[in-house]
């Protein structure tokens, strides 16, 4: 029997070897590979030029908040800006220094000790992983930036991410010491919750957003484009039908006009080619990968949400089930959540927060809403879900496994 397996995977892997190659440069399709060029985010990059560019003069410039949709190029600008005014400070004798943090990485930002070890070890100083009282760890990190004379850039990729896990006690801390002309720190904050500003603390808000900038969503034309580039760059020549950038073009932009979504779309329907030892990436490969994405997209989406939001979904889904409607009214979610939270032990939320979720959960295609009008008791909002039957009873027995109801 193991013979004849290994027989069967020499067979698999020699006809693998052999098969005609799709890909010339795969990673020119992932999310961390950078183009030369950057398309349609001129005045975007301009934009954060500026806000910047001060430090070529060794002065600390603002703070800036980017803001927009998943997949809208804002890591990708960051980085190619950040990444040309360090050419330009080095052929000036300039000394900065940058820092990139993902917020939403594992064991990075989702406690305040583990994100000040992770950034003190982008300076190599380390620090325990855990036990030290977090005033030391404080004092450690604060005694370490007064040693770098320098002006600091500290990209905080996610920081949504980072504030609904351990507040904004950190940002609070760190714009305190900069207002007091002890820190030399810049904080460029990337989210993609456009409402995340309304979550701040008041003193936090006015001096982290000191700039703002917003990134619109991709339009069919520009994803197509965008995409167009890349394939040049991934794939070997003639290996994709027409019509196949077009249609992963066309299914991004119905998604937000999400770049990210696009590039992955035409990966994997170049996988799934290769895979089934096919000459050609054609449109079947792209509705393959349509449906697979689909469900990994949403999975993964549900399983990084805070604890909250999941009591919010789940309490969705009990209600459409219990109701048997098309709909329900955003109110009715409200009393179900509340009970809910007792149940598994949470303290509920406020009813704007609530709501906030409720949108948050909205902006990542799990559910739509929309307003209807009551006659004389007015406008309301009410929900449903957006993704396929199968789909909701993935989500809800993992939520219900996950918290034991």
């Amino acid at each position: 029997m193991i013979n004849l397996v290994q027989q069967t995977l020499e067979n698999l892997f020699t006809e693998y070897i052999n098969s005609k190659n799709i890909f010339l440069k795969k990673d020119a399709l992932s999310l961390n590979y950078t183009p030369e060029n950057v398309s349609y985010r001129e005045e975007q990059m301009k934009q954060l030029g500026s806000v910047l560019a001060p430090i070529l003069k060794n002065n600390k410039p603002s703070n800036v908040f980017i803001y927009g949709i998943t997949g809208t190029g804002k890591t990708l600008v960051t980085k190619h800006v950040i990444d040309q005014l360090k050419k330009i400070a080095n052929l000036n004798n300039v000394e900065i220094t940058t820092l990139y943090v993902n917020c939403k990485m594992k064991r990075v930002a989702d406690t305040e000790y583990r994100l000040l070890a992770y950034i003190l070890s982008l300076f190599d100083v380390h620090v325990p992983p855990t036990g030290l009282p977090t005033e030391s760890i404080y004092k450690i990190f604060f005694d370490t930036l007064k040693n770098h004379k320098e002006i600091i850039i500290l990209t905080l990729d996610e920081i949504d991410a980072l504030v609904d896990k351990i507040g904004d006690e950190f940002l609070y801390n760190l714009t305190r010491m900069n207002q007091y002309n002890e820190g030399n720190i810049v904080i460029v904050g990337i989210s993609n919750n456009l409402t995340f500003t309304e979550k701040l603390d008041s003193r936090v808000k006015s001096s982290l957003c000191d700039e703002e900038l917003v990134f619109s969503p991709y339009n069919a034309t520009q994803l197509k484009n965008i995409l167009s580039d890349r394939a040049k760059v991934a794939f070997c020549e003639g290996i994709l039908r027409d019509g196949v950038i077009a249609k992963c073009a066309a299914l991004a932009a119905q998604e937000h006009g999400d770049a990210r979504r696009a590039l992955n779309l035409l990966r994997v329907s170049g996988e799934i080619a290769e895979r089934d030892q096919d000459f050609y990436v054609d449109e079947k490969h792209v509705d393959f990968a349509q449906s697979k994405i689909n469900l990994d997209y949403i999975m993964e989406a549900v399983k990084v949400q805070p604890k909250q939001s999941k009591v919010v979904l789940y309490s969705i889904i009990k209600l459409l089930e219990k109701e048997g409607k098309p709909y329900i009214y955003t109110g009715d979610v409200f009393s179900y959540y509340d009970n809910l939270c007792k149940s598994v032990g949470l303290k509920p939320l406020t009813t704007r927060r609530v709501s906030d979720l409720i949108s948050e959960l909205e902006m990542l295609s799990i559910i739509e809403t929309k307003v209807i009008s009551r006659g004389r008791h007015g406008r309301t909002r009410v929900l449903n879900m957006s993704v396929s039957d199968s789909v909701v009873v993935k989500i809800r027995t993992f939520l219900k496994e996950e918290f034991l109801i």
